[in-house]
């Protein structure tokens, strides 16, 4: 007869493994944003596809997005991919309406789905419409008669996991398009993010990198001409002559955050703080709070 009997130490090595792996995918996030950290007020306005910037979700809009360690489930799809797999839910579905400024209308829709062990899936959707607006050119100022309505669009791909009872890591990519008439810019983001708990009266900590990736650029048949040129043989034909833009950078940002739950019970209180540096814009500071009475109420603010 024989008896095997499991050293506690072999149980634990998965963890620490696991653990150790965070720490330093934790690191190259930090290192790998450093040139996120260049904003300054002289950059702002010379990035390109602000879309991205603009929040969704509600509860996470309220607190002025400083939830970045506790946020859960399909809300956490903008904020921090890592939030994905913090959910018990094994799918989720999230639409959301806003009317933006200057009339303009913001539709987002966001789904989550547990996949067993494999993790989280999410797939989300944003569209900014600007509205109708009139075409105008040199000859006609105040009208051609034409109207166009510009459209841009994110759609994104999550991938969450929780690596151990305390850690999460998420990323997405992106699928960004711009149409103004015949004019179009497409292009590809990423997100990575990851959440901790701490063991420590609850507190969590969040960290994420949003909006990394290539030089972008526009260009479409509005960028072509028939001219002829002086010189050209009179019989000639037409050329096609084609204008090239500028490339523009995506507007990139490194965010960390805490999550501290300093009341818990029936009543429930949790404050947040987040840290964000913008490469095209100067660092934010940004605090929210929740008060919530069991699932039924809750107050936000940020």
């Amino acid at each position: 007869m024989e008896t095997n009997v499991e050293n506690p130490a072999s149980r634990r090595e998965p963890d620490r493994m696991k653990a150790l792996l965070w720490k330093i995918l934790m690191a190259a996030l930090v290192l790998h944003a450093g040139h996120a950290w260049a904003g300054t007020e002289e950059r702002l306005g010379t990035g390109g596809s602000s879309e991205l910037r603009i929040p969704v979700g509600a509860r996470s809009v309220a607190m002025a997005w400083a939830n970045l360690g506790s946020v859960a489930g399909v809300d956490a799809l903008f904020s921090n991919p890592a939030g994905l797999a913090g959910t018990d839910n094994r799918t989720e579905v999230l639409f959301s309406y806003a009317r933006y400024i200057a009339d303009m209308n913001l539709n987002y829709v966001a789904i989550g789905q547990k996949v067993g062990d494999f993790g989280s899936l999410g797939f989300s959707a944003k569209v900014l419409g600007v509205g109708d607006i009139i075409r105008t050119t040199e000859t006609a100022p105040d009208g051609t008669g034409d109207i166009f309505s510009p459209t841009f669009s994110t759609l994104g791909l999550t991938y969450a996991k929780a690596l151990t009872d305390r850690v999460n890591f998420g990323g997405t990519v992106y699928y960004i398009a711009e149409s103004i008439l015949q004019t179009n810019s497409n292009g590809v983001a990423f997100d990575f993010g990851f959440q901790y708990d701490t063991g420590f009266r609850g507190i969590r900590l969040g960290a994420a990198m949003k909006n990394f990736g290539g030089s972008q650029e526009f260009g479409g048949a509005d960028f072509e001409s028939n001219q002829h040129l002086p010189g050209d043989d009179p019989q000639a034909a037409n050329r096609t002559l084609a204008l090239t833009s500028a490339e523009y950078e995506l507007p990139s940002l490194f965010a960390g955050g805490a999550s501290w739950p300093v009341v818990r019970g029936i009543h429930n209180v949790t404050l947040h703080g987040l840290y964000q540096s913008n490469s095209f814009n100067v660092d934010e500071f940004r605090l929210g709070g929740e008060y919530r009475w069991r699932t039924d109420f809750s107050v936000r603010l940020g």
